[in-house]
């Protein structure tokens, strides 16, 4: 089983990938960057509000997918500048209150539209 999950709860794919692909135990997404849904434009702000609308999008596609965010199993962080950290972590652990997934968080030089953050994660179908 291969599934291609596709919602219009999140930014549509702006390249040859899938918002996500499930199979049947997990729900690989594709990395998500604080675009809003409705405008297909970067959401104003800092790391706090760009994590923010970040995981609103990975909870859109999970949903669609039949998962959740409480089904996370593994995250990987994207920042553009580790001084963001804190800010990017206080908002993520507000998604993340009980058994958080598994993380790693890496600075990378630039990331998609010259977003502060992006994450992907893997969750159980």
């Amino acid at each position: 089983m291969r599934d291609v999950i596709s919602t219009e709860q999140a930014p549509q794919a702006i390249g040859p990938y899938s918002q996500a692909i499930r199979t049947a135990s997990f729900v690989f997404t594709s990395g998500q960057v604080a675009i809003d849904p409705v405008t297909q434009k970067v959401v104003p702000g800092d790391a706090a509000a760009q994590t923010d609308r970040v995981l609103k999008n990975l909870a859109a596609i999970l949903d669609t997918a039949g998962s959740s965010l409480e089904k996370v199993v593994r995250c990987t962080v994207f920042l553009k500048n580790m001084g963001d950290f804190a800010a990017m972590n206080e908002v993520y652990g507000r998604y993340f209150t009980e058994a958080p997934p598994a993380r790693s968080t890496v600075e990378v030089a630039r990331l998609p539209k010259d977003v502060l953050v992006e994450i992907d994660a893997i969750a159980l179908a």
